[in-house]
């Protein structure tokens, strides 16, 4: 079974409710984070994809979604 936890002023905390036995011998492996991406690399494969917009969509975004008068 595998447990997480984090590293807190140099002690291993585990997630809130879990229980081992005093003594239990145990297995301690950093997980390393996923490089981040910024939001247009994640974004990436469907930016362009749309179709037949209007050309005014940016500045009417508030008419076009929610029935507001065009600015």
């Amino acid at each position: 079974m595998t447990y997480r936890g984090k590293v807190k002023d140099g002690v291993v905390v585990l997630e809130p409710g879990t229980q081992l036995k005093e003594g239990t011998d145990v297995l301690v492996a950093p997980v390393e984070a996923a490089p981040s991406r910024s939001l247009a690399d994640r974004l990436r494969p469907i930016i362009g994809k749309a179709k037949g917009l209007p050309s005014d969509l940016a500045e009417n975004h508030d008419h076009y979604l929610h029935g507001r008068p065009k600015q």
